[in-house]
């Protein structure tokens, strides 16, 4: 390390391009390894300003092994995955570093840029609008940051471009006979070296649905057809014509129901005479009434039915739900319905990255999954200790038995810690519409703030940014609680640090605890609160019957409400763990069987 201090520039560069015959003569052995991370950490402090720190350099190991890092929140995931992407990058091996949404690609690229241009090291970001030609462009490049969701459709879109003729032999005797489009061209050049961030996230929680790529099937949905389908499902009642699953968000007609539907529309034409026709219609209509709910599922703007990605409460613009369910809500938000989807290939995430010659992961929470991650994509899951020790202290959790005495609760712990103790202060919510009550409630009470939900995401950085200020107010959904940095004003660690509220549960404890790691990293001091309420979604649609049992506790007893929410969290959530591993089981079995199918049973994507 000495002599990599004492070394210029351009010596530092030029040993680093000399481990390239060695590496690709060895492998990524530990000291040709241990001698790359220290040039690599050398330039990045001469480039940079910051050095790694033991516990990146363990991360980074890992990473180059192709494991999956569990790195609490704050330690430095970013700068810890230009170790690896810099050996492998160095070797010729082509660096995909995956994330969860476009604004950090962006941003990681930005900030890393210099480090990878001190070895020569061309960068790529590929995000969402881009061109296919700008995409191959970006993909052409050693080290490719880009987004899940954008790396999956790319890769869909050329299996459906090469379909069943598109081989590179193929490509190259069109070029051969000037009949090569250049957007019939492939934009990867294949799948080689994979870092994902939040990795839980990606492998996980996003994993439960098939990405699916469709076209325009040709004619609109007959707009009447589906206002036909409302105003009928508006006259079914509930538990008599059609049952409501909450826990996997299901509509069923009963018995009853059909019976009611099939005399209801007897004197109706077309798609009406057919049984399976009209009680699919008025199911999707039921789903989009009762299921589907404007900011908490989807977003209007611009006159359009934006989807709302759960995980990260940000806009999916130009996805849409299937089978006319997307074009059944346009309506009933009157919306002019767009065109129905066709669906031309599918993709599961595990699927996807299992096809990655070299796969690995980093994230804050991965220790509830590391099972599931171990068998499904063949990780490991290594633990990296912190850098320093953690300072962050969790307030017990408050229980409250209606939403609006939550809310409530939730203003009179925000006024005292700002009011009373300038104290920046940080509210979690689960979804759009929650952030807004919550900020309305605020504004009531006169308390100043930021909001930051799908419809501000724009300002995500500025937001973020300004977070630990002293004084701060700001109110997130979960967008704001993955991969962006808080950090703290001069004089707010003396105050006690950045104070997180949670506002609700959410499906896996994982999500909660990335919502804690707001707070209180690299040694800072923090808090953490609790705040929820028994009409939380997650306790009505998991365990309704303990609900009930939980209400009586709440106003009889007052000593017991940390042990009735404590059971009330852990059955909720267990369950919701549950059906979701189930889902994504169900995903990963049907992947298989798609494999697995014989050449000439057709195409299987």
């Amino acid at each position: 390390m000495a002599n990599f201090r004492l070394a210029s520039d351009e010596a530092l560069a030029a040993r680093a391009a000399a481990m390239r015959p060695l590496f690709r003569r060895r492998g990524f052995a530990a000291p040709l390894a241990g001698e790359c991370f220290a040039i690599v950490g050398e330039a990045a402090s001469r480039t940079l300003g910051v050095r790694h720190f033991p516990s990146q350099m363990m991360a980074g190991w890992a990473l180059l092994l192709g494991r999956l890092v569990e790195m609490e929140t704050g330690e430095g995931k970013t700068l810890a995955a230009t170790l690896p992407a810099c050996a492998a990058a160095l070797a010729g091996v082509p660096v995909h570093v995956i994330t969860v949404n476009d604004y950090l690609a962006q941003r990681d690229a930005a900030a890393m840029e210099p480090l990878y241009r001190f070895f020569g090291l061309s960068v790529g970001t590929v995000t969402q609008g881009l061109t296919r030609h700008e995409k191959r462009e970006a993909y052409r490049r050693s080290i490719v940051y880009c987004t899940n969701k954008e790396l999956a459709f790319d890769y869909l879109r050329d299996g459906v471009t090469r379909s069943g003729r598109r081989s590179r032999l193929h490509f190259s005797l069109d070029r051969l006979r000037g009949e090569a489009s250049a957007d019939d061209a492939p934009v990867l050049r294949g799948l080689h070296f994979a870092i994902v961030d939040e990795a839980d996230s990606v492998f996980i929680d996003e994993a439960r649905t098939p990405l699916i790529l469709a076209t325009d099937a040709g004619d609109k949905e007959e707009a009447e057809v589906l206002r036909q389908a409302l105003t009928l499902a508006a006259q079914l009642e509930e538990g008599v014509d059609f049952i409501i699953d909450l826990a996997v968000r299901d509509c069923a007609l009963t018995g009853a129901g059909c019976k009611r539907l099939a005399s209801a529309t007897r004197d109706f034409e077309g798609v009406w005479r057919s049984a399976r026709e009209r009680e699919e219609r008025v199911t999707h209509a039921l789903t989009a009434m009762r299921l589907f709910h404007r900011d908490q599922h989807y977003v209007l703007a611009d006159g359009k039915v934006q989807i709302v990605d759960e995980y990260t409460g940000r806009v999916l613009a130009d996805r849409s739900w299937e089978r006319g369910l997307h074009q059944m809500i346009e309506i009933k938000e009157n919306c002019e319905p767009t065109q129905r989807r066709e669906t031309l290939a599918r993709l599961t995430y595990q699927r996807l990255f299992r096809r990655y010659v070299r796969l690995s992961g980093m994230t804050g929470t991965a220790r509830e999954v590391a099972r599931e991650i171990r068998s499904v994509y063949g990780l490991d899951v290594v633990r990296v200790p912190l850098n320093r020790p953690s300072q962050r202290r969790y307030v017990p959790p408050r229980l409250c038995a209606t939403k609006a005495e939550k809310w409530r609760e939730v203003a009179e712990c925000v006024a005292g810690l700002v009011r009373d103790q300038s104290i920046p202060v940080l509210i979690g919510t689960r979804s759009v519409l929650a952030s807004e009550e919550v900020s309305a409630l605020l504004r009531e009470r006169g308390i100043d703030h930021a909001l930051l939900n799908a419809k501000q995401d724009e300002a995500e950085a500025a937001i973020v940014a300004s977070a630990g200020a002293a004084g701060r107010v700001t109110v997130a959904t979960n967008m704001a609680g993955r991969g962006t940095d808080i950090r703290l004003c001069d004089g707010v660690s003396q105050l006690g640090g950045l104070q997180v509220v949670l506002t609700e549960y959410h499906d896996s404890a994982r999500i909660d605890r990335q919502l804690y790691g707001r707070c209180a990293r690299q040694g800072d001091p923090g808090g953490c609160h609790t705040i929820v309420s028994l009409e939380d979604d997650l306790f009505v649609s998991n365990s309704p019957w303990l609900v009930g049992g939980a209400l009586r506790f709440l106003s009889a007893d007052g000593l017991r409400w940390p042990f009735v929410l404590r059971l009330l969290k852990l059955r909720s959530q267990a369950v919701a763990e549950a059906r979701n591993s189930q889902q994504r089981m169900t995903n990963l079995r049907r992947d298989r069987r798609l494999e697995q199918m014989l050449a000439f049973s057709g195409p299987s994507e």
